[in-house]
């Protein structure tokens, strides 16, 4: 543990996590999920102790609301580890969809690019649930993300990336459904995501894996499920699935993905890729039978930074960093009673300000974002402004 005094600002780093202390905020900020997905925490939990969760809860019961104790929660808010997909790289993925010459060649470089934002869940564990209003803006080099809580119930989370030197443009809007069946959680994955290469007039709309988390008879954590990338203005879509171990363990292949890229006119199949999202994947032209590498893990993973403080005064109050930041401390030190304390507190205030709201008749709205619902229920959200700023939190580069 060190403590260091710079410009007047109290730093406490280890080899996890940073604290920075000014005045009376406090900013927390933990290292990003390696490719091994242990980066924060210390060793999983016991099955009988995450059993003990469910002993009550019926199968098909929706767990959107679902309270879990601080002993289960990593240091961070789910809008970090929803911003981490996309700043935390350690091959800027983005910038090749854009630069790529030929519709084809940037449809792959997409499709490569949609591989390397899963990043590996920990059993066991689990980020906050985001409150109203809460956000995330971090920026890296060029790129400036930014994150809002939307909605609360249901829980709603709102991502805004933009790189304008680039022309690049990522929305997404993003609802997870959890329900135990009696066996395992499964996270739904509700909500659409769009990257949008504005030099290139084209925009590509794709859906996201659901979150598996098996309990009996074998334990474990598991992307799966079928995503679809179409890509309208240059007739291409792509068709992925994400595969897992069966729950005996002795059949299926281990964070695998397969799929093929086709003409959307013809349905004719272009290349077929295969491998997994944690090591390689790669495609075969259908045409030429040649055999290409459009995806290593090692790249993505190696040499992830934790993000930095870079302006302490441009941190808002409502920044997931600086909400979390008691609970986050108290966690990494095993200071369980401190982190019950802190956990509650984020969570009464709260319900202070929903009551101060309702006595005065004001409906809450977004600061960063609009929101929408359709007829069937769909959530959508558009950012308000078409450029994200630069953020006070950054990734260091080296």
């Amino acid at each position: 543990m060190l403590e260091v005094k710079s410009n007047g600002n109290l730093m406490i780093r280890s080899k996890k996590w940073v604290t920075i202390i000014k005045d009376e905020k406090k900013i927390f900020l933990s290292r990003p999920h390696s490719i091994n997905g242990d980066s924060e925490v210390d060793s999983p939990k016991s099955i009988q102790r995450i059993s003990s969760l469910f002993k009550n809860i019926k199968p098909g019961f929706d767990l959107t609301n679902f309270k879990l104790p601080p002993l289960f929660n990593l240091p961070k808010s789910h809008l970090q580890c929803y911003g981490e997909t996309v700043y935390c790289m350690g091959t800027d993925m983005l910038s090749r969809c854009n630069q790529a010459d030929s519709p084809v060649d940037r449809f792959i470089s997409v499709v490569a690019w949609n591989i390397s934002t899963l990043r590996p869940p920990i059993f066991g564990f689990a980020p906050y649930n985001p409150i109203l209003g809460e956000t995330h803006h971090v920026s890296r080099a060029n790129l400036n993300v930014l994150l809002e809580q939307i909605s609360h119930h249901p829980p709603v989370s709102a991502l805004h990336a933009t790189d304008e030197k680039q022309k690049i443009q990522l929305i997404r809007c993003q609802l997870c459904v959890p329900k135990f069946n009696g066996i395992a959680v499964v996270n739904e994955v509700r909500g659409k995501r769009q990257l949008k290469l504005l030099s290139r007039g084209e925009t590509y709309e794709m859906n996201s894996p659901d979150l598996l988390i098996r309990i009996l008879p074998t334990p474990g954590v598991d992307w799966d499920g079928d995503v679809r990338i179409r890509c309208p203005e240059n007739g291409l879509e792509a068709e992925l699935h994400y595969g897992h171990k069966s729950f005996l363990g002795l059949r299926g292949s281990h964070r695998s993905v397969k799929g093929k890229i086709l003409e959307t006119s013809t349905k004719r199949t272009l290349f077929e890729f295969n491998g997994n999202w944690d090591r390689t994947v790669t495609m075969k032209d259908n045409a030429s039978r040649k055999l290409t590498v459009i995806y290593n893990a090692e790249e993505v993973y190696s040499g992830l930074k934790t993000p930095i403080v870079n302006d302490l005064q441009g941190v808002l109050s409502t920044e997931s960093a600086a909400v979390w930041s008691e609970l986050s401390e108290a966690l990494m030190r095993h200071d369980w009673e401190k982190a019950n304390e802190a956990k509650n507190a984020v969570e009464e205030k709260q319900r202070e300000l929903l009551r101060e709201r309702e006595s005065k008749g004001e409906t809450w709205v977004p600061q960063h974002f609009t929101l929408t619902r359709n007829k069937d229920g769909v959530w959508d959200c558009l950012p308000i402004h078409q450029w994200v700023p630069p953020a006070p939190i950054i990734v260091p580069l080296s």
